[in-house]
C-alpha cells in the first residue's frame, strides 16, 4: 500500500486548515490544534493529516467491490 500524499496543512488564526490536493479536508480548533501542531513535529505528517480526516485506506476496497449490495 502506499503511503498517503496530497496532505498540506496551514494555519489561519489559531486554527489549523488540512487540505487534501488544495480542497480543505479539516478545519482543527482549539485544543485539537494545538494537539496536531505538537503531533506533526514527531510523526509523519502526511500519515497523521490522513489518519485525522479518515482519508486513508482500510484495506477492504477491493472485498467491498464483490459484494452483492454494491453489484451494479
Amino acid at each position: 500500500m502506499a503511503a498517503p500524499s496530497g496532505f498540506s496543512y496551514s494555519l489561519r488564526g489559531d486554527d489549523v486548515v488540512i487540505a487534501h490536493r488544495g480542497v480543505t479536508a479539516a478545519v482543527l480548533r482549539g485544543r485539537r490544534a494545538v494537539e496536531f501542531l505538537d503531533q506533526v513535529q514527531t510523526e509523519e505528517p502526511q500519515l497523521l493529516m490522513a489518519r485525522i480526516t479518515g482519508n486513508y485506506r482500510r484495506g477492504n476496497e477491493r472485498a467491498a467491490r464483490r459484494h452483492p449490495r454494491n453489484a451494479g
